[in-house]
């Protein structure tokens, strides 16, 4: 098992929660239960399913579940686009989130090359 909390893509993608949060918090209220709903499900599946992973017993669980996380960031990412095209989510935040899901799916990425090839430990 892997400690979850000291990776930096949990952290990460932990304060990503935070932001998206106070975004969807924002939204019409008539997206309460609709896109900002999705929005937030789509965001907290990121670190939920890194520690998750984590908690497994084998490599090929714990890339399941970085998967898992990766597709959760591109459908954020998705949402986030569609936000800002109703004009909830300013050009600003739209580009600064995009740079946030980028780089945790990037994170992803490398994590994911490191476990598949070699012996992962918590260093990683």
């Amino acid at each position: 098992m892997i400690k979850f909390k000291e990776l930096k893509i949990w952290n990460e993608s932990m304060q990503l929660v935070t932001d998206i949060y106070a975004l969807t918090s924002k939204f019409p209220n008539h997206e309460k239960f609709c896109l900002s709903q999705q929005i937030n499900r789509a965001t907290i599946s990121i670190p939920s399913n890194v520690a998750e992973g984590c908690g497994r017993e084998s490599k090929k669980e714990l890339l399941h579940f970085l998967n898992i996380a990766n597709a959760s960031s591109f459908e954020l990412q998705t949402q986030v686009i569609i936000a800002h095209q109703l004009d909830y989510i300013n050009k600003i935040n739209l580009d600064g989130l995009e740079d946030k899901i980028d780089h945790i799916q990037k994170m992803i990425y490398r994590l994911k090359q490191k476990i598949i090839s070699s012996d992962y430990t918590q260093s990683a």
